[in-house]
């Protein structure tokens, strides 16, 4: 295994992701500016944070396979979130529950940031994402 996750004694709990990831491996695999956007352009689920949040963990998770990876294999993950406020992320989460079977995300996570952010690509962008990976 590439990937190894923890969450030391000590540091802050529950949340749903682990504080520490430790990877081995040479290939550095990086999926960034992931959107609510088919693979034309077209806009998903606009104004709905919960749909959005399940479009770009989609659309990571085809950025690791074309690069030979899977979300087992990623070490970081980082949201950038427009109108952030506490009340957001039950339907923050709502998002990567209504995934995690279908993209065999890991449970808990790797390491997350959620960053909130006055504006993103366009308008109508509620949510971005960045994942990395490492590969032997």
């Amino acid at each position: 295994m590439t990937v190894q996750t923890l969450s030391p004694e000590g540091m802050f709990q529950p949340v749903p992701y682990h504080h520490v990831s430790i990877a081995t491996g040479s290939r550095h695999v990086h999926v960034a500016g992931q959107i609510a956007r088919d693979g034309v352009g077209n806009r998903l689920a606009p104004d709905d944070l919960t749909a959005q949040v399940a479009e770009v963990l989609r659309n990571a998770a085809r950025g690791l396979a074309g690069a030979g990876a899977t979300f087992s294999d990623v070490v970081r993950i980082r949201f950038f979130t427009t109108h952030s406020k506490p009340e957001m992320f039950d339907a923050f989460f709502a998002g990567v529950e209504r995934v995690t079977a279908e993209l065999s995300l890991p449970t808990p996570l790797p390491p997350v940031s959620v960053i909130g952010v006055d504006m993103l690509f366009e308008p109508d962008v509620l949510v971005e994402l960045e994942v990395y990976a490492i590969l032997d």
